[in-house]
């Protein structure tokens, strides 16, 4: 008896490891220290030290259960992606750079091919979001997992400038709320998504009129990574007060973590034309309207908070970053939370 024979392939990670390399190589930056395959990364900050109170940021989240796509359309490319955007979105919220990232990968069976697809997708999300992909780890879980599944999360650190952290602090009654589009369902509520659809190859492979695609294709849509977006903004001299990254719990959950005691949000619903596999969710699957922002970005994948002279500045730089934005709201004073008119 021997590991292999337990369901552990050593030699596959080796493999695995080996197969990533090239696309870990991708997102290096000049701080990252050491070759790939060392027991920790290691990342020089040497150069926070001309900030004058660093402060560093991080955040970890997974997929969800959106992997259960990539198994039935054996699509493995771009789940990592998700995963990347899922953490630095929520850096950048607080005004952060992301620095670096870690992933882990937990599978039933290690195919050392398919691991390195999925870095591949992990490798393109750092590049995006201008992070260094430094470490993680592939672990086989057999008999705890189908040999055909895996499991993929991650966490990320970043670093800002305190005294340029967007906390939502300032925001105050008449602020405009801006809204950045999103790339579509990003990573949440997959598992009502999986209930609404047929999750078989035949379902998720046929084509939608009205999506312009198949389902399965823009089901796995990656997630919009938004940290460009927002250092666009900074760098046009605009100051966000509060930003929210709408994932889970969609706008009611969302949106009023940015706000201030005794300041609420009025969303108009009409301000920008809702994507139309949520229209699609919402009919196949009878949700109330309600319930889809409640667990949906319904097409918004941010909600910033300006000031109203800063608006139409805001949506330029949005879109020189190539975002797409819309005035979708203001702020009042209420109650914390969330009306859609």
């Amino acid at each position: 008896m021997d590991y292999k024979n337990s369901g552990v392939d050593i030699e596959a990670g080796y493999k695995s490891v080996e197969l990533m390399k090239e696309h870990i190589r991708k997102t290096q930056r000049a701080e990252v220290l050491g070759g790939i395959g060392g027991f920790a990364g290691a990342f020089d900050l040497s150069a926070i030290k001309g900030m004058e109170e660093p402060v560093l940021l991080s955040g970890t989240d997974g997929c969800g259960t959106k992997v259960k796509l990539a198994f039935v359309m054996d699509k493995h490319d771009t789940i990592g992606i998700d995963a990347v955007a899922m953490c630095v979105n929520d850096i950048a919220c607080s005004g952060g750079e992301p620095l670096f990232f870690l992933d882990y990968i937990a599978c039933g069976k290690n195919f050392p091919e398919k691991i390195a697809t999925i870095v591949s997708g992990v490798a393109e999300g750092c590049r995006q979001a201008g992070a260094a992909l430094i470490g993680g780890e592939t672990a086989e879980h057999p008999g705890l997992m189908e040999e055909d599944e895996y499991d993929l999360a991650g966490f990320a650190v970043g670093v800002v400038e305190k005294k340029e952290m967007i906390t939502g602090a300032g925001i105050v009654p008449g602020d405009v709320l801006i809204g950045i589009a999103s790339s579509g369902v990003h990573s949440n509520g997959f598992s009502l998504v999986r209930k609404i659809f047929d999750m078989s190859a035949k379902s998720l492979n046929r084509y939608v009129p009205e999506l312009g695609r198949t389902l399965g294709e823009t089901l796995l849509e990656p997630t919009r990574i938004y940290v460009k977006a927002l250092s666009s903004v900074k760098q046009a001299g605009i100051t966000i007060k509060g930003t929210s990254h709408i994932t889970g719990g969609g706008f009611y959950e969302n949106i009023p973590r940015m706000l201030p005691d005794g300041i609420a949000a009025r969303i108009r619903k009409d301000s920008y034309e809702v994507p139309q596999i949520f229209k699609l969710m919402a009919r196949e699957g009878k949700v109330e309207e309600k319930m889809m922002y409640n667990t949906y970005n319904m097409g918004l994948g941010m909600v910033l908070a300006v000031r109203p002279e800063d608006a139409d500045g805001t949506i330029a730089a949005l879109k020189a970053a190539g975002d797409t934005a819309y005035i979708v709201g203001e702020t009042v004073a209420d109650d914390k939370g969330v009306t859609l008119v």
